[in-house]
């Protein structure tokens, strides 16, 4: 059975309170490893709890195993983050859109390797949009409209080789048709002109990452 959008709960620190503002109703809810308590905290019902459990507390994984919560263990010793194994989980249920929520900070490598997790040919077959803190990602092929304000900041990173015939419309620096490659800046610190932009990409991902903050 294919669903419309499951949310994906990181762990980490704790998402803010108003992310469970986004998560549309009766959406299934998978939780990675402490992500159990965060989505708990927001008021949401878990339908799969995935990872280690090495951090969030055992009473936390009892009492969600005996209210029908299904839990995937995985060893400590794995090849995976638990968010990897959360994503997996999600795309299992054939949805249209993987929400993911988690909290900005912590380690580098754990946020670099996120965003190239975002992007992964893995998950291809959904639309994918991460709320990380106050920033927002969504990773873009083919083509996406995607909401913001008017002077908010927008950045464009082409990850997984070039992404080619790139053209935007609703921003202030337009692109017609241009290549972006990875490592290249040419995408960064674009502006909203429009509450919505249109970006479409003939070959390659991209992804629009909308920083917040100032």
């Amino acid at each position: 059975m294919s669903e419309e959008v499951v949310v994906v709960v990181s762990g980490g620190d704790p998402p803010a309170a108003s992310f469970a503002l986004s998560v549309p109703p009766g959406a299934p809810v998978v939780a990675a490893d402490r992500g159990l308590e965060h989505a708990v905290a927001l008021g949401l019902d878990v339908t799969i709890a995935v990872g280690d459990f090495d951090s969030v507390s055992p009473e936390a994984v009892s009492v969600a195993e005996d209210a029908g919560v299904g839990i995937e263990r995985h060893p400590a010793e794995k090849d995976a983050t638990d968010l990897e194994l959360a994503l997996d989980a999600a795309i299992r249920m054939s949805p249209r859109r993987i929400l993911v929520l988690a909290s900005r900070g912590g380690r580098l490598d754990h946020e670099l390797a996120t965003l190239l997790l975002l992007a992964s040919e893995r998950y291809a077959s959904a639309e994918i949009d991460a709320s990380i803190g106050d920033a927002h990602v969504h990773v873009v092929r083919g083509r996406r409209a995607i909401r913001g304000e008017p002077g908010e900041l927008i950045t464009l990173l082409a990850v997984n080789g070039p992404a080619v015939g790139v053209t935007t419309e609703g921003l202030a620096y337009r692109l017609r048709g241009e290549a972006l490659e990875p490592g290249s800046s040419r995408g960064v610190s674009n502006l909203f002109e429009s509450e919505e932009a249109r970006i479409s990409v003939d070959d390659g991902v991209l992804l629009a990452i909308r920083p917040g903050g100032a």
